[in-house]
């Protein structure tokens, strides 16, 4: 019975637990005081899906051996980031939630580095698994190339509403010992379809082989488009500030998106005037001259658009 338990444990948590001098109990790792704070989860649901919880602070980074590396050249890794919305080990900060997709191609690594802050969740499912759940007739292009698992592909997704519900149930509802291995699976499972959804949605006719530098410079793109929401990004500069051609950024962007630059721009514009409508309590003219629009009857049918409601009675509706 213990070794079965045992075996439902992810090796790189005992491992991570001997490295602190301490040890897992009931999927759970508590961080030692002298090291830091918070806790690590994580289960081995079958051969097929697995689950870590991540949320501590430790005082320093560590490196770790990958005791899984031969597995994890067969999973796909869903990494959920900013979900967490309980945590106290990470600062809270203005960060949209969101998920990476990543094939083993850029996920299979020999070690691991503990980083001193993390509040994330990893779910890794095997490609063949998933795979032999569709029909290939019904595969998106997009759908086809992250199944398959043969090139180094990275897609991000944004957390909307209804998937951050799935998230809090899975990291804090509370349930029976008999049932919570089998709860966590089934709303792993269900993350892992809604968001294979979302990706079938993408229109890419094509995928293109990604690699980590590629990544770095089209996120540090966004980073830089994204600090000064108050101007348009411009594609051409952008280009230039990245070292690429427009087409190779706009063909990157996208397929790690899964929308073009201007897009993402605005809706991520619009979300931070939704959030200052909400949190901050300014005047929608306010908001409005502050992110760039010049017009005000302009940004209240671009925000209706986005967000099913005109700014005005939005800002209403919070108070």
């Amino acid at each position: 019975m213990e070794e079965n338990k045992q075996s439902m444990i992810p090796k790189v948590l005992i491992g991570l637990a001997h490295q602190l001098g301490t040890e897992v109990k009931n999927g759970r790792l508590d961080i030692p005081e002298q090291f830091g704070s918070g806790y690590c989860t994580g289960f081995v649901f079958n051969e097929f899906i697995r689950l870590m919880i991540f949320d501590y602070q430790l005082r320093e980074d560590i490196v770790i051996d990958n005791p899984d590396a031969a597995i994890a050249e067969r999973m796909i890794l869903f990494k959920f980031q900013h979900v967490l919305t309980k945590s106290v080990h990470v600062p809270p900060d203005q960060q949209t939630p969101s998920v990476l997709i990543v094939t083993s191609r850029l996920n299979s690594s020999l070690v691991i580095p503990i980083q001193r802050s993390r509040a994330m969740i990893n779910i890794e499912v095997d490609a063949t698994y998933l795979k032999g759940l569709f029909h290939s007739s019904q595969k998106s292009p997009v759908l086809q190339g992250l199944l398959e698992n043969t090139q180094p592909l990275f897609f991000e997704e944004m957390i909307f509403p209804a998937l951050q519900t799935i998230v809090d149930q899975l990291v804090s509802e509370t349930i029976d010992d008999t049932f919570a291995l089998f709860y966590r699976r089934v709303k792993s499972e269900e993350l892992i379809c809604r968001l294979l959804m979302a990706l079938e949605k993408r229109d890419e006719n094509q995928l293109y082989a990604l690699n980590g530098q590629d990544i770095q410079t089209i996120y540090r793109i966004k980073g830089q488009m994204l600090e000064h929401l108050e101007v348009p990004p411009v594609i051409s500069e952008l280009a230039r500030s990245a070292r690429m051609s427009p087409t190779k950024l706009k063909r990157l962007f996208r397929q790690i998106f899964g929308n073009s630059v201007f897009s993402y721009y605005q809706a991520f514009r619009i979300n931070e005037a939704a959030r200052l409508l909400k949190a901050e309590g300014l005047s929608v003219s306010e908001v409005g001259y502050q992110l760039g629009f010049a017009n005000l009857s302009h940004f209240s049918r671009v925000f209706e658009k986005h967000m099913g409601v005109k700014p005005k009675k939005f800002s209403t509706a919070q108070r």
